[in-house]
C-alpha cells in the first residue's frame, strides 16, 4: 500500500520486516490530534513522537500496513480535531483505518493556565477552566461519534495526558494538576461511553518528571517521554508487555524545525504554480499547514500541545 508522509515532514516509520505476527490482521493506523500526536519536541521542532514509535513497533512485528499522522497538528483543540475529522480530506483515511489514536483536550485547558517558568508559578481562573472542560467533554463525545460513522473498521484509543509542569514549585502544582485529573477523567468517561479505549499515561510521568520534560518553558516530552506514552498504548493494545519498546530501540533524533517546514510549504506551492505534480511529502505538508504562520504566533506567545 502506498505510504503517506505525515503533515510535518517527519519520516513515517512503516517497516514491514516479514516477521510473523500473532494478530489476525495488519493495521492501517491513523494518529489524530494535537502536537503530541504530531511529535513535537521540547524545543519547538517535530521529530519522532509516540505514534511514530507505535508505528515502528507494529512494523517491526509485521502488524502494520499503513501509517500517517496527517490528521495531527500542533495547537489543535478538541474543536479543531472535530473539524479535521469531519473534513473531506480525512474521509478516505478514516474509511480505511483499522487503528486510530486520538490526542485532544489539553489545549482546551492549558491555554488558560498562566505559566511563569522562571518564577515557577501557575495561575488559572476556575470558572474559565470549568467551561473549557465542559466544551472538551462535548467535543470529545462528538469526535468519537464521528469516528464511529467515518471509521467503522477502526479500533479507537483515546490518549490521556501527563502533568506538564514538573519544574514549578511544589506548592503551585496542586490546583493545575487537579484540572488535568478532571480532563483525564472526562476523556476516560467519553472513551468508555463510545466503546473506545482510554490510555492512561499520567502515572508514567507523575508530578516531577523533569527527566521526561526537560525544557522548563515547554510542555512537550523528550524521546523517553514519548516512549512511555507509546508503551502505555502497546500494553493496552496487546494485553501484555511483549510489544514494549526498550530505550535502546529508540531512533536517533532527526528533528525538523518549523522554519524548515515552512520552507517545504513554500517549495510545494511553487511547484503547484508551475503545474508540477507535487510529491506526497509536499501535498501532505501543504494540506496540513494552512494557517501555520498564525499558529507560529501562538507558539511564540505561549506553549501549546
Amino acid at each position: 500500500m502506498k505510504r503517506l508522509l505525515s503533515i510535518i515532514g517527519a519520516t513515517i516509520l512503516t517497516m514491514s520486516l516479514g516477521v510473523s505476527s500473532a494478530f489476525a490482521q495488519t493495521e492501517n493506523y491513523l494518529s489524530i490530534g494535537d502536537s503530541l500526536a504530531a511529535g513535537q519536541t521540547p524545543y519547538q521542532q517535530i521529530d519522532t513522537g509516540y505514534s511514530d514509535l507505535i508505528a515502528m513497533k507494529l512494523g517491526m512485528t509485521g502488524q502494520l500496513s499503513f501509517y500517517t499522522k496527517e490528521l495531527a497538528f500542533p495547537g489543535y483543540t478538541t474543536a479543531d480535531v472535530l473539524k479535521r475529522v469531519k473534513s473531506e480530506e480525512a474521509s478516505d483515511l478514516l474509511a480505511n483505518a483499522t487503528l486510530i489514536t486520538v490526542s485532544a483536550g489539553a489545549n482546551d485547558l492549558l491555554r488558560l493556565v498562566q505559566v511563569n517558568p522562571t518564577a515557577g508559578t501557575l495561575a488559572f481562573a476556575q470558572l474559565q477552566t470549568d467551561y473549557a472542560l465542559n466544551i472538551a467533554r462535548k467535543n470529545m463525545a462528538e469526535i468519537l461519534n464521528e469516528l464511529k460513522v467515518r471509521a467503522p473498521k477502526a479500533k479507537v484509543y483515546v490518549m490521556g495526558y501527563y502533568f506538564a509542569y514538573p519544574s514549578v514549585h511544589a506548592t503551585q502544582k496542586e490546583g493545575t494538576n487537579a484540572q488535568l485529573v478532571k480532563l483525564n477523567k472526562i476523556l476516560q468517561q467519553q472513551a468508555e461511553h463510545a466503546g473506545a479505549v482510554f490510555i492512561d499515561v499520567y502515572d508514567s510521568f507523575g508530578l516531577n518528571a523533569t527527566n521526561l520534560l526537560p525544557n522548563i518553558s515547554d510542555v512537550h516530552p523528550n524521546f523517553e517521554g514519548y516512549r512511555q506514552m507509546a508503551n502505555a498504548f502497546l500494553h493496552e493494545y496487546s494485553g501484555s508487555k511483549t510489544l514494549a519498546i526498550s530505550s535502546n530501540e529508540l531512533p536517533k533524533p532527526n528533528p525538523i524545525s518549523f522554519e524548515q517546514i515552512l520552507e517545504q510549504v513554500a517549495k510545494a506551492e511553487q511547484k503547484q504554480v508551475k503545474n508540477e505534480k507535487p510529491s506526497p511529502t509536499a501535498r501532505a505538508i501543504q494540506g496540513g499547514f494552512k494557517g501555520y504562520a498564525a499558529f507560529m504566533e501562538k507558539v511564540r506567545a505561549k506553549e501549546l500541545f
